[in-house]
């Protein structure tokens, strides 16, 4: 049986795997993949993304992107947090961030 090409590089063979899977650095579960032997990209097919996102809503994790608009405060800009994410940084009031350009469009926060 001839051994089926990585559907993203066209060169690896995939390989039949249990892969972890981590969404926001927390492991949601260990799933059967397709991985490339060359580039490493891990492929799940439909019924498995189906059980992953299912997890996925069960551990709380669905959901915690969320559109905002700046805001302000005096002079200041802020930005709004959604409960749910505040819940899940465990952040409160009179923390201290740390924040970082990446690029013109994106910025980091880091609680210290």
């Amino acid at each position: 049986m001839k051994q089926k090409k990585c559907y993203e590089c066209e060169k690896g063979n995939l390989t039949k795997e249990k892969v972890d899977y981590r969404k926001y650095g927390i492991l949601v579960g260990k799933y059967p993949a397709e991985v490339c032997s060359r580039c490493g990209e891990v492929f799940f097919d439909s019924r498995v993304v189906g059980e992953i996102e299912e997890m996925v809503k069960r551990k709380g994790l669905w959901g915690l992107r969320n559109k905002t608009k700046i805001g302000t405060s005096g002079n200041a800009l802020d930005v709004k947090l959604y409960k749910k994410l505040v819940n899940f940084l465990d952040l409160h009031k009179g923390q201290d961030v740390e924040i970082e350009p990446i690029d013109k469009h994106k910025f980091e926060v880091n609680v210290i």
